[in-house]
């Protein structure tokens, strides 16, 4: 991610690709009113847009300036705004959510896709349970007051969220071996 002023910055995809997909998406959350950045161009592994001012969502609850409990009713709202679409972000976390002045947004539409709305939300569960079980201060609190507050199952397609889980490149062996003792709290917490 690169400052390109004090508006805009450019995300260029290390790796390559085309970013094509990912812009069309988040166009179409734009127009419908969804919290994303505006994107002004696109082109290859390129991605020009909004500059967000503001600390990550995680960065604003550390820091105090948001509750765990709010944090996750923001967050569960994201997820109910967002599944009144088609599309489904698949790493919607607290990483991922820019506390602006005018409210939350989220970034990082690179996994977003059409799907169903339970897997989004197991998604997020499992992410916030890998922090929890990998001893990150708060995560297991967080996680709680997430799925009290979740709209939809977040449960019912758990199995398919740890598979795709499992199967990210991305993920450390370490993290991956973290995935049973995740599933084994998210069962914990969850509301019956």
């Amino acid at each position: 991610m690169f400052a390109l002023d004090d508006d805009r910055v450019l995300r260029r995809y290390r790796e390559g690709g085309d970013v094509a997909h990912e812009v069309a998406i988040m166009r179409k959350l734009e127009t419908l009113g969804y919290p994303v950045p505006h994107v002004f161009k696109a082109a290859g592994p390129d991605l020009e847009m909004q500059r967000l001012h503001g600390p990550t969502m995680l960065q604003a609850m550390m820091s105090d300036d948001l509750g765990m409990r709010q944090g996750a009713r923001i967050l569960a709202d994201l997820h109910t705004r967002l599944h009144q679409t088609p599309f489904v972000h698949l790493d919607l976390h607290p990483e991922n959510v820019i506390m602006t002045a005018t409210g939350p947004v989220v970034i990082d539409w690179r996994n977003a896709q059409k799907g169903e709305p339970d897997l989004d939300l197991a998604m997020t569960a499992v992410i916030l349970a890998q922090a929890a079980v990998s001893f990150i201060p708060a995560a297991e609190q967080f996680l709680a007051a997430f799925l009290a507050c979740t709209p939809g199952d977040p449960l019912r397609l758990l199995p398919q969220a740890l598979a795709r889980r499992a199967a990210d490149p991305a993920m450390s062996g370490e993290e991956t071996s973290l995935l049973t003792e995740a599933e084994s709290l998210i069962l914990l917490l969850a509301p019956r």
